[in-house]
């Protein structure tokens, strides 16, 4: 009698400790309930504030911003854009060296070596696939372009096209952020919002990231259990954020996108390095691998690099 009762209580001891030790493992922010692994628990109890860290990656700018200081920093630059057949052969292809230069608030760029092949230009010269076009757009600068006084390309206040543009920008390369005027797909994107995050699993881990610099890792992944209608509001399938330890910078991006409808579809990975010049959060490298099938354009699947150096300040 007195083992089994002995028995009884060393096995409540144990599942209590279970449960303290499960109860310890998650954090609640909103809502959401976030996943964290022992090293992140153990930096909780010396004072780390989850919270305050998942605050600072739901408010956080400075990635779409990393794009835009492109616009204002001198850089060498090798482009490699591959447009895939449907058997995943190239179709068409571009790979050059640019060299960009600042001169105030005016930047021009000048193209060495740049090698050609398929279609990837018109007969006229002009981009032949949107997926070039909008890389382009990002990366390229014809002549000399220059910003306003507040950073912002002349772009911003070009017409529809413009606008299509900026809002397929900022889908793309701010991920979890709504994206005002894009129907359907804008507000599935806020993964922060309470009606999207129900879909997602949420994690907050700690490991290095590849060129070693100690992070804290926020990470969302779609639930693979979703039933059929609730996967259909799903946009963002994956997004995993390093952040430094020192200061909570982001030096790197991976991330999925994907959506389909009778219109439309896309199916979209990239992955981001981030560094920093003249106290500038700068992409370094940028790789996609995505497939788009819009109105009135050919499905396009494309692949690119985009690798970024010898950072210099505006004349």
């Amino acid at each position: 009698m007195i083992n089994s009762l002995k028995g009884i209580i060393c096995t409540l001891i144990i599942i209590g400790c279970y449960l303290q030790s499960t109860a310890q493992d998650t954090a609640h922010y909103r809502g959401m309930t976030v996943n964290l692994d022992e090293v992140v628990v153990a930096a909780k109890r010396v004072g780390f504030d989850v919270n305050s860290f998942i605050k600072r990656v739901e408010d956080d700018t400075t990635f779409y911003r990393a794009f835009k200081n492109l616009h204002i920093v001198g850089f060498d630059a090798v482009n490699d854009i591959k447009i895939l057949a449907k058997d995943g052969s190239s179709q068409a292809s571009l790979y050059n060296q640019t060299k960009q230069t600042v001169t105030g608030r005016c930047r021009s760029m000048q193209v060495m070596n740049e090698q050609v092949t398929g279609d990837f230009y018109t007969r006229k010269g002009n981009y032949n696939y949107y997926t070039a076009e909008l890389y382009a757009n990002l990366f390229f600068t014809k002549g000399t372009v220059c910003v306003d006084a507040r950073g912002e390309n002349p772009e911003s206040s070009g017409g529809s096209m413009a606008r299509h543009k900026s809002q397929l920008k900022q889908l793309i390369f701010n991920p979890g952020k709504p994206v005002r005027g894009v129907p359907v797909v804008g507000a599935k994107v806020a993964i922060f919002d309470s009606d999207v995050m129900r879909f997602y699993n949420f994690s907050i881990s700690s490991e290095n990231y590849v060129d070693g610099t100690p992070c804290y890792v926020f990470t969302a992944k779609a639930k693979p259990d979703l039933n059929r209608i609730d996967r259909a509001d799903v946009v963002i399938d994956e997004l995993i954020t390093w952040f430094n330890k020192d200061n909570f910078e982001i030096v790197g991006r991976k991330y999925a996108l994907s959506y389909k409808t009778m219109l439309f579809d896309f199916n979209v990975k990239m992955n981001v390095q981030m560094t920093k010049f003249n106290g500038l959060l700068i992409p370094a490298l940028v790789t996609y691998n995505g497939t788009w099938d819009v109105p009135f354009k050919k499905r396009e699947t494309a692949v690119f690099s985009a690798k970024f150096s010898n950072f210099t300040a505006a004349q």
